[in-house]
């Protein structure tokens, strides 16, 4: 029962990526320059995440160490957060959200199976078998047959 919990909260988030791409691009549209609008969703994501984080550190009484962490990990995910935002802000109007959406989870597979086979950042390493790799070809041509439909 846990697992289907999980995997459905798995899949709210993918549903919340395809929502946010789409409102992404008519900020974009708005203001006329894609970076401004990934720039003002993640300003806007970070306050609110900020409050969150009172809110929790406060009712559970606990803080968090910043000293803790490599200095590098501040940034980076920040980094790639905004240029995927960016990116897929651009191509939305382009390709439409359902074939951004598929290229977006094709290129997600690809690379996740990268980095569990290498064990990226201590995580426990998967060998790349047949099936996981099918899998991920299965949902690039998926994406290339959306592309070209």
């Amino acid at each position: 029962m846990i697992g289907v919990f999980w995997s459905l909260l798995g899949m709210l988030a993918g549903a919340l990526l395809a929502a946010q791409a789409p409102i992404n691009a008519q900020l974009a549209r708005g203001l006329g320059l894609p970076v401004a609008a990934a720039a003002f969703s993640f300003l806007s994501g970070a306050v609110v995440l900020g409050i969150v984080t009172l809110f929790v550190m406060r009712s559970q009484g606990m803080s968090i160490d910043l000293k803790a962490p490599s200095p590098w990990l501040f940034v980076a995910g920040g980094i790639l957060g905004g240029s995927y935002v960016t990116i897929t802000t651009i191509l939305i109007p382009r390709l439409g959200a359902a074939v951004v959406m598929a290229f977006l989870v094709a290129g997600q597979l690809l690379a996740a199976l990268l980095l569990d086979r290498i064990g990226f950042l201590g995580m426990a390493v998967r060998e790349i078998s047949i099936g996981r790799l099918s899998g991920a070809l299965l949902v690039l041509a998926g994406a290339i047959l959306m592309r070209l439909s």
